[in-house]
Order: C-alpha cells, then sequence, then structure tokens
C-alpha cells in the first residue's frame, strides 16, 4: 500500500536538495538512504513525465538543517531539477500493519461512520486533516454540512475499523448550529 510520507518543499542550494513538509510519524524509518518514493503531482496541476520530471525519486542523503529535513535524490542532480518538485507528493509503499495499538491511517478512518455515545448516526468521515497542532477529522453531517472535529480522545473515545465506525462524544454546537 502506498502512503504518503512527505509533501516537496524548497530548493536548497545548488546541488538538487529540497526541503519537505514532513507527512510521516516515522520519519528516520522512512528517510534512509536507497528509499525509492513514487512521485505524484500534488498540486502542481500538471503531468510530470509531460514535464519531464522523475515518477520515482531514489534517496541519496538525509541531513537536518535546523529542524528541517533536507533530503538528496539520485535524479536531482541540480537546483534547476529541484525547484521543478517543488510541491510534489513523496509516497513509499509500506505494509499495512502498525505497531500501536492507537495509529490509524487516513485511509482506514474515511469512510467510517461517525456515531454518538448511544449509536445513532452523526454523519460520515470524509477527510482527515493534518494542519499542525492535532489531526482533524472532516465529518459530513446528515444535512450534508462538513464539519472540524479535533481529533482527541475526549471527543473520539472509539474508533473501531471493523466494525465500521468511530464514536463521537462532541459538545454541543460542534456538528450543528446553536439558534441564537
Amino acid at each position: 500500500m502506498r502512503l504518503v510520507v512527505a509533501r516537496v518543499g524548497r530548493a536548497h542550494g545548488l546541488r538538487g536538495e529540497v526541503s519537505i513538509e514532513v507527512r510521516t510519524d516515522a520519519p528516520d524509518q522512512r528517510f534512509v538512504k536507497g528509499a525509492v518514493f513514487h512521485v505524484e503531482d500534488g498540486s502542481l496541476q500538471r503531468s510530470l513525465v509531460a514535464s519531464g520530471l522523475p515518477t520515482t525519486l531514489t534517496l541519496t542523503r538525509v541531513r537536518d538543517n535546523n529542524g528541517t529535513l533536507l533530503l538528496a535524490f539520485e535524479e536531482l542532480t541540480d537546483r534547476t531539477s529541484a525547484e521543478g518538485m517543488r510541491n510534489a507528493v513523496l509516497e513509499l509503499d509500506l505494509d499495512e500493519a502498525s505497531d500501536e495499538p492507537d495509529a490509524w491511517y487516513d485511509h482506514e478512518l474515511v469512510g467510517l461512520a461517525a456515531v454518538d455515545t448511544a449509536g445513532e448516526k452523526l454523519g460520515e468521515i470524509v477527510a482527515v486533516q493534518h494542519p499542525g497542532a492535532q489531526d482533524l477529522l472532516v465529518v459530513r453531517t446528515l444535512r450534508g454540512e462538513d464539519r472540524l472535529v479535533p481529533f482527541v480522545s475526549a471527543l473520539v473515545p472509539l474508533v473501531d475499523i471493523k466494525a465500521g465506525h468511530l464514536v463521537l462524544d462532541p459538545p454541543l454546537g460542534l456538528l450543528e448550529d446553536l439558534d441564537d
């Protein structure tokens, strides 16, 4: 299974290094010399192949630059090629097994029914956002409205992938508008 592990940022230096926005909980395991990443367009809105850009990248070097990971790839040898990859998304082929009991991949959560503590359906999880401080579930309510719910145990006490649902314990006003 392929999972997104990073988004390419700015080119760094003249030799093809790029900064990345890490999108994995295990960067030390994902960004190792020799790893082969599949490249997706991300927000580029163009074809990588038609632009002459590679669709796979082989990692040759990883280094930390004041808290920002810089990666060098076999296929990117100069600043121009590195700049061409900006905003591309890097994916890795990974096993589905996870060692953590309370860790889920986004694709496992999307599509789950959202139910309240009494078992009444509230909606469906349509996306997971990762803005920084905490993950957010995008819940499409029964009225068709998308609402953001912080993915914390106080609001999401139970996730049951096999049963196809998660339990939400939202405070008043989180999933519905309050009348004035």
